[in-house]
Protein backbone atom coordinates (compact mmCIF):
# COMPACT_ATOMS: atom_id res chain seq x y z
CA UNK A 1 0.00 0.00 0.00
CA UNK A 2 2.64 2.37 0.65
CA UNK A 3 4.38 1.84 -2.27
CA UNK A 4 0.98 2.30 -4.35
CA UNK A 5 0.62 5.70 -2.26
CA UNK A 6 4.15 6.70 -3.17
CA UNK A 7 3.38 6.01 -7.09
CA UNK A 8 0.14 7.87 -6.77
CA UNK A 9 1.95 10.78 -5.45
CA UNK A 10 4.54 10.33 -8.27
CA UNK A 11 2.19 10.35 -10.95
CA UNK A 12 -0.13 13.51 -9.55
CA UNK A 13 3.32 15.35 -8.95
CA UNK A 14 4.42 14.39 -12.88
CA UNK A 15 1.19 15.65 -14.17
CA UNK A 16 1.39 18.71 -11.91
CA UNK A 17 4.66 19.63 -13.64
CA UNK A 18 3.43 18.32 -16.59
CA UNK A 19 0.69 21.04 -17.16
CA UNK A 20 2.86 24.08 -15.72
CA UNK A 21 5.51 23.09 -18.21
CA UNK A 22 3.87 24.83 -20.84
CA UNK A 23 1.83 28.34 -20.80
CA UNK A 24 -1.88 29.42 -22.24
CA UNK A 25 -0.82 32.03 -24.46
CA UNK A 26 -3.77 34.21 -26.60
CA UNK A 27 -2.65 34.19 -29.89
CA UNK A 28 -3.19 36.83 -33.09
CA UNK A 29 -0.94 35.90 -35.90
CA UNK A 30 -0.96 37.89 -39.07
CA UNK A 31 0.46 36.35 -42.25
CA UNK A 32 2.64 39.62 -42.48
CA UNK A 33 4.68 41.67 -40.10
CA UNK A 34 5.84 44.13 -42.94
CA UNK A 35 4.01 44.67 -45.81
CA UNK A 36 6.09 46.02 -48.93
CA UNK A 37 4.58 47.68 -52.17
CA UNK A 38 5.34 44.84 -54.30
CA UNK A 39 3.49 42.34 -51.38
CA UNK A 40 0.01 41.25 -50.74
CA UNK A 41 -2.39 43.73 -49.85
CA UNK A 42 -4.68 41.79 -47.25
CA UNK A 43 -3.66 40.67 -44.27
CA UNK A 44 -4.87 37.16 -42.78
CA UNK A 45 -5.32 37.26 -39.06
CA UNK A 46 -5.57 34.01 -36.83
CA UNK A 47 -7.34 34.13 -33.51
CA UNK A 48 -6.94 31.60 -31.14
CA UNK A 49 -6.13 30.51 -27.62
CA UNK A 50 -3.20 27.54 -26.94
CA UNK A 51 0.07 26.11 -25.71
CA UNK A 52 1.66 27.81 -28.74
CA UNK A 53 5.09 25.53 -28.23
CA UNK A 54 3.21 22.21 -27.78
CA UNK A 55 0.45 22.80 -29.86
CA UNK A 56 -2.04 22.03 -27.77
CA UNK A 57 -5.25 24.48 -28.51
CA UNK A 58 -8.17 25.33 -26.45
CA UNK A 59 -11.84 26.36 -27.49
CA UNK A 60 -11.75 30.18 -28.09
CA UNK A 61 -15.14 31.57 -28.26
CA UNK A 62 -16.04 34.76 -30.48
CA UNK A 63 -13.96 37.62 -29.30
CA UNK A 64 -15.71 40.42 -26.91
CA UNK A 65 -13.30 42.93 -28.76
CA UNK A 66 -10.91 42.77 -31.77
CA UNK A 67 -10.28 45.41 -33.33
CA UNK A 68 -7.28 47.32 -35.62
CA UNK A 69 -5.93 51.25 -34.58
CA UNK A 70 -4.45 52.74 -37.32
CA UNK A 71 -3.55 56.41 -38.46
CA UNK A 72 -4.97 57.56 -35.15
CA UNK A 73 -8.38 56.08 -35.45
CA UNK A 74 -9.58 52.59 -33.56
CA UNK A 75 -11.65 50.62 -35.97
CA UNK A 76 -14.05 47.69 -34.68
CA UNK A 77 -13.75 44.41 -36.63
CA UNK A 78 -15.25 41.72 -35.01
CA UNK A 79 -18.50 41.57 -37.33
CA UNK A 80 -15.27 40.57 -39.83
CA UNK A 81 -14.37 37.12 -38.00
CA UNK A 82 -15.01 33.93 -39.08
CA UNK A 83 -14.75 30.54 -37.14
CA UNK A 84 -12.04 28.40 -37.94
CA UNK A 85 -10.11 25.14 -36.40
CA UNK A 86 -6.78 25.98 -34.63
CA UNK A 87 -5.10 23.10 -32.92
CA UNK A 88 -8.13 21.34 -33.83
CA UNK A 89 -10.20 23.81 -31.86
CA UNK A 90 -12.38 26.57 -32.25
CA UNK A 91 -10.90 29.97 -33.61
CA UNK A 92 -11.45 32.79 -35.89
CA UNK A 93 -9.70 34.65 -38.68
CA UNK A 94 -10.22 37.49 -40.57
CA UNK A 95 -8.93 39.04 -44.09
CA UNK A 96 -8.30 43.06 -43.55
CA UNK A 97 -6.80 45.26 -46.58
CA UNK A 98 -4.11 47.67 -45.80
CA UNK A 99 -5.35 50.19 -48.03
CA UNK A 100 -2.77 53.14 -46.86
CA UNK A 101 0.86 53.41 -45.28
CA UNK A 102 0.98 53.26 -41.29
CA UNK A 103 1.37 51.17 -38.47
CA UNK A 104 -1.57 49.05 -37.53
CA UNK A 105 -2.26 47.19 -33.98
CA UNK A 106 -4.46 44.52 -33.95
CA UNK A 107 -6.00 43.55 -30.86
CA UNK A 108 -8.63 41.02 -29.27
CA UNK A 109 -9.71 40.93 -25.65
CA UNK A 110 -11.34 37.47 -25.32
CA UNK A 111 -14.26 35.97 -23.31
CA UNK A 112 -13.17 34.95 -20.17
CA UNK A 113 -11.84 31.76 -20.02
CA UNK A 114 -12.43 29.28 -17.01
CA UNK A 115 -9.06 27.21 -16.12
CA UNK A 116 -9.94 24.50 -13.79
CA UNK A 117 -6.79 23.44 -13.55
CA UNK A 118 -5.76 27.04 -11.98
CA UNK A 119 -8.74 27.59 -10.47
CA UNK A 120 -9.47 30.55 -12.01
CA UNK A 121 -10.72 32.85 -15.24
CA UNK A 122 -7.97 33.80 -17.92
CA UNK A 123 -8.28 37.09 -19.88
CA UNK A 124 -5.85 37.80 -22.34
CA UNK A 125 -5.48 41.16 -24.25
CA UNK A 126 -3.29 40.28 -26.84
CA UNK A 127 -2.11 42.38 -30.05
CA UNK A 128 0.32 42.08 -32.94
CA UNK A 129 1.70 45.14 -34.43
CA UNK A 130 1.68 45.20 -38.53
CA UNK A 131 3.62 48.13 -40.86
CA UNK A 132 2.87 49.15 -44.54
CA UNK A 133 4.45 50.58 -47.48
CA UNK A 134 7.48 52.16 -45.15
CA UNK A 135 5.61 54.31 -42.32
CA UNK A 136 7.22 52.96 -39.00
CA UNK A 137 5.89 56.34 -36.66
CA UNK A 138 3.85 55.46 -34.09
CA UNK A 139 4.81 51.93 -33.38
CA UNK A 140 5.82 52.55 -29.41
CA UNK A 141 1.94 53.92 -29.05
CA UNK A 142 -0.50 52.38 -26.36
CA UNK A 143 -4.00 51.03 -27.20
CA UNK A 144 -5.42 51.62 -24.00
CA UNK A 145 -6.00 48.48 -22.99
CA UNK A 146 -6.93 47.11 -19.25
CA UNK A 147 -3.49 45.50 -19.50
CA UNK A 148 -0.51 45.78 -22.77
CA UNK A 149 2.74 45.53 -23.04
CA UNK A 150 4.36 48.88 -24.95
CA UNK A 151 7.13 47.81 -27.04
CA UNK A 152 10.46 50.02 -26.75
CA UNK A 153 11.92 48.15 -29.42
CA UNK A 154 10.10 48.21 -33.21
CA UNK A 155 7.68 45.22 -32.48
CA UNK A 156 9.07 44.50 -36.74
CA UNK A 157 11.83 44.18 -38.36
CA UNK A 158 13.76 42.13 -36.17
CA UNK A 159 16.25 39.69 -36.67
CA UNK A 160 16.90 36.33 -34.89
CA UNK A 161 18.99 37.24 -31.72
CA UNK A 162 17.95 40.82 -31.51
CA UNK A 163 16.20 42.22 -28.11
CA UNK A 164 13.06 42.99 -27.64
CA UNK A 165 12.32 45.21 -24.73
CA UNK A 166 8.91 46.26 -23.58
CA UNK A 167 7.49 47.80 -20.74
CA UNK A 168 4.67 45.90 -18.78
CA UNK A 169 1.12 48.06 -17.63
CA UNK A 170 -1.84 47.61 -15.76
CA UNK A 171 -4.09 50.20 -15.58
CA UNK A 172 -2.52 52.25 -17.66
CA UNK A 173 0.83 52.03 -14.88
CA UNK A 174 3.85 50.01 -15.27
CA UNK A 175 4.26 47.28 -13.32
CA UNK A 176 7.02 46.75 -11.04
CA UNK A 177 9.22 43.56 -11.24
CA UNK A 178 6.20 41.39 -13.66
CA UNK A 179 6.71 38.92 -14.50
CA UNK A 180 6.67 37.74 -18.15
CA UNK A 181 6.15 34.35 -19.99
CA UNK A 182 8.48 34.39 -23.61
CA UNK A 183 7.62 30.99 -26.13
CA UNK A 184 7.70 30.47 -29.20
CA UNK A 185 5.21 29.13 -31.85
CA UNK A 186 6.22 25.77 -33.14
CA UNK A 187 3.92 26.07 -35.98
CA UNK A 188 5.24 23.40 -37.96
CA UNK A 189 5.97 20.86 -34.83
CA UNK A 190 9.29 20.50 -35.98
CA UNK A 191 10.87 22.38 -32.42
CA UNK A 192 11.97 20.34 -29.52
CA UNK A 193 12.76 21.43 -26.10
CA UNK A 194 15.12 19.52 -24.25
CA UNK A 195 13.28 19.45 -21.28
CA UNK A 196 9.65 20.95 -20.12
CA UNK A 197 11.69 23.88 -18.20
CA UNK A 198 12.35 25.24 -21.46
CA UNK A 199 8.90 25.01 -23.28
CA UNK A 200 7.94 28.46 -21.78
CA UNK A 201 11.08 30.61 -20.48
CA UNK A 202 10.21 33.31 -17.93
CA UNK A 203 11.82 36.53 -17.05
CA UNK A 204 10.76 39.55 -14.89
CA UNK A 205 10.89 43.02 -15.55
CA UNK A 206 12.80 45.53 -13.87
CA UNK A 207 11.63 47.99 -10.81
CA UNK A 208 9.95 50.30 -14.20
CA UNK A 209 8.69 47.45 -15.51
CA UNK A 210 10.98 46.89 -18.33
CA UNK A 211 11.76 43.61 -19.42
CA UNK A 212 14.14 42.69 -22.00
CA UNK A 213 14.76 39.14 -24.14
CA UNK A 214 16.54 38.23 -27.01
CA UNK A 215 14.91 35.67 -29.26
CA UNK A 216 17.42 32.23 -30.50
CA UNK A 217 15.65 31.49 -33.31
CA UNK A 218 13.19 33.08 -36.38
CA UNK A 219 9.81 32.98 -35.96
CA UNK A 220 6.74 34.01 -34.07
CA UNK A 221 7.46 34.73 -30.17
CA UNK A 222 5.10 35.60 -27.44
CA UNK A 223 5.07 37.27 -24.53
CA UNK A 224 2.58 37.47 -21.74
CA UNK A 225 2.89 39.11 -18.86
CA UNK A 226 0.59 38.39 -16.06
CA UNK A 227 -1.04 40.10 -13.28
CA UNK A 228 -4.55 39.38 -11.05
CA UNK A 229 -7.26 41.45 -11.32
CA UNK A 230 -8.79 43.92 -8.51
CA UNK A 231 -11.83 41.96 -9.76
CA UNK A 232 -13.61 38.46 -9.09
CA UNK A 233 -15.74 36.63 -11.58
CA UNK A 234 -18.52 33.70 -10.43
CA UNK A 235 -18.13 30.29 -10.67
CA UNK A 236 -20.76 27.97 -10.19
CA UNK A 237 -21.77 30.53 -7.64
CA UNK A 238 -18.14 30.80 -6.23
CA UNK A 239 -15.84 34.34 -6.35
CA UNK A 240 -12.82 33.32 -8.47
CA UNK A 241 -9.99 35.08 -9.20
CA UNK A 242 -9.53 36.20 -12.95
CA UNK A 243 -5.75 36.11 -14.71
CA UNK A 244 -5.02 38.97 -16.59
CA UNK A 245 -2.32 39.08 -19.42
CA UNK A 246 -1.08 41.16 -21.62
CA UNK A 247 0.62 39.29 -24.70
CA UNK A 248 1.98 40.79 -27.78
CA UNK A 249 3.33 38.86 -30.43
CA UNK A 250 6.63 39.62 -31.86
CA UNK A 251 8.27 37.73 -35.50
CA UNK A 252 11.95 37.47 -35.76
CA UNK A 253 13.60 37.00 -38.88
CA UNK A 254 16.77 35.11 -40.34
CA UNK A 255 19.69 37.19 -41.04
CA UNK A 256 20.49 36.34 -44.94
Amino acid sequence: MKKLARFVGFAAWSLLMASSADAHYGMLIPSDSMIMQADDRTVNLKLSFSHPFERIGMELEKPKVFSVRANGKRVDLANMLRKIQVMAHTAWEADYKVSRPGVYMFHMEPMPYWEPAEDCFIVHYTKTVVTAFGDDEGWDAEIGLKTEILPLSKPFGLYAGNVFQGIVKLDGKPVPYAEVEVEYYNKDGKSKSPTDYMITQTIKADQNGVFTYAAPCSGWWGFAALNTADYKLKHEGQEKDVELGAVIWIRFHDWK
